[in-house]
């Protein structure tokens, strides 16, 4: 006797996830050593990065380019300033172009912008989601000077090609690593390929302060010095000389707070044990994901880490369903039928770059068409994403409560259902 199917919430049935312990998927996971970490902080009453030596920036700068593996770091207020000031510190100017690819979050483009430069969007590779290194040759132009490697939902890009590329034709690689943090490529960690690496230490990244934060690496101390002139108006704040408040060019203010990398330093101590434990968690879901028709999980390479940031799922109709269903309709009514189950999925940018409401205005009207990059139009169309549960290292029961939903899902009548729902969503928007 066959078992019975077990009918979906949103039609009445029992809900999968629910009560669920944020214990178990909180993120950021704070502790006692977070709390006394703040508390020495307001003790010490060393407040900025001006505290020279010692303090908690300058600790957590020397932490962090340790894990990665260059010389230099500089601590700065946000990921999208790391950008600029990489951009500033390269000496590229208003006008340049850099390449930039189309799905990423709009801060990886908005910090070159800010310096004046012009992203030229790239299409991206349907499998990995990063920047496609053919497609990136293909764009560049006289005035390209650079290349945006992001590591989009925390899987290092095919590094080896775009530095090659980039030797090649005389250009900076410039590594937005702001979801890859301690991911390896070919054993090297991400932040010391390029030039200069970019890092956000935003609440929700896997190496999160209590705010807002970036790190900027190198391997030259000349983009290094440039890194840090820039980040406090212009001054020379080397810990061997006083401060005598003079700009020597001109910047803003982009420093970070000495709570914000006393918070950041604990997450550090603790993120090569989470990600291990990060790693076990997603690929026991993704391995139970994969096994069901119609549903394409994301990859890691043999030579490279998975950071596991936002895991993206990317949903095929004619696998699932055997029938012809728009993509957009079928991911609807998936996105409908396990967000009712309790997951929680969302949508990771709902145009490419090129799409955005920012790049049709000013200076950017009729620069770009949103129909030159098919790949990342389809990606959107076809996909959800789950974020942050996982980044909790506790989140393999919950995880395996995701897969639970999934398969609920897939069981034949209420995968019928879910169809016949899709194709009225199909009908609706003709």
């Amino acid at each position: 006797m066959s078992r019975a199917v077990s009918k979906l919430a949103m039609f009445g049935g029992p809900r999968t996830i629910s009560g669920v312990d944020k214990s178990a998927v909180g993120w950021p996971v704070v502790t006692g050593a977070e709390r006394e970490a703040l508390m020495r902080v307001l003790d010490s009453g060393r407040f900025t990065s001006n505290s020279m030596g010692g303090g908690e920036v300058q600790q957590l700068e020397r932490e962090w380019a340790a894990h990665t593996g260059v010389p230099h770091c500089a601590a700065v207020s946000n990921g999208t300033a790391a950008i600029a000031l990489a951009v500033a510190a390269l000496g590229l100017a208003p006008g340049d172009e850099i390449l930039v690819p189309a799905l990423t979050f709009i801060g990886s483009a908005m910090g070159a912008v800010a310096r004046g430069l012009v992203p030229v969007f790239v299409d991206i590779d349907p499998v990995s989601f990063n920047l496609d290194p053919k497609a990136a040759e293909a764009a560049i132009t006289p005035r390209t000077r650079a290349v945006l490697a992001v590591h989009l939902h925390g899987l290092p890009c095919d590094l080896a090609e775009l530095r090659a590329l980039c030797e090649r034709k005389g250009l900076y690689l410039i590594e937005d690593a702001a979801q890859a943090h301690g991911a390896h490529y070919r054993g090297k960690r991400v932040g010391g390929w390029g030039e200069i690496g970019c890092f956000s230490l935003n609440v929700t990244k896997n190496l999160p302060t209590c705010g807002e934060g970036g790190l900027v690496t190198t391997s030259r101390l000349e983009l290094h010095e440039q890194v840090i002139l820039r980040r406090q108006f212009g001054e020379d704040l080397r810990p061997d000389r006083d401060r005598d408040y003079v700009s020597w060019v001109p910047a803003g203010n982009e420093k970070l707070s000495a709570v914000q990398a006393a918070f950041a330093r604990c997450q550090l101590a603790r993120l090569d044990k989470y990600s291990r434990a990060r790693d076990r968690n997603v690929r026991g879901l993704l391995d139970r994901l994969s096994k069901l028709d119609g549903v394409t999980v994301p990859v890691c390479p043999d030579d490279r880490e998975h950071a596991w940031h936002i895991l993206r799922l990317r949903f095929d109709a004619g696998a699932a369903l055997g029938q012809d269903v728009p993509p957009g309709a079928f991911r609807a009514a998936l996105h409908r039928a396990l967000k009712a189950e309790g997951v929680p999925l969302l949508p990771y940018q709902l145009v490419p770059l090129p799409g955005q409401e920012a790049f049709k205005t000013g200076e950017f009207a009729g620069r770009y068409r949103v129909e030159d990059y098919p790949q990342a139009l389809a990606i959107i169309d076809d996909s959800l994403t789950l974020q942050r549960w996982h980044l909790n290292p506790g989140s393999g029961p919950v995880l395996s409560k995701v897969a639970d939903a999934f398969e609920k899902a897939w069981e034949g009548e209420n995968l019928e259902r879910i169809a016949l729902m899709a194709r009225t969503y199909a009908l609706a928007s003709k």
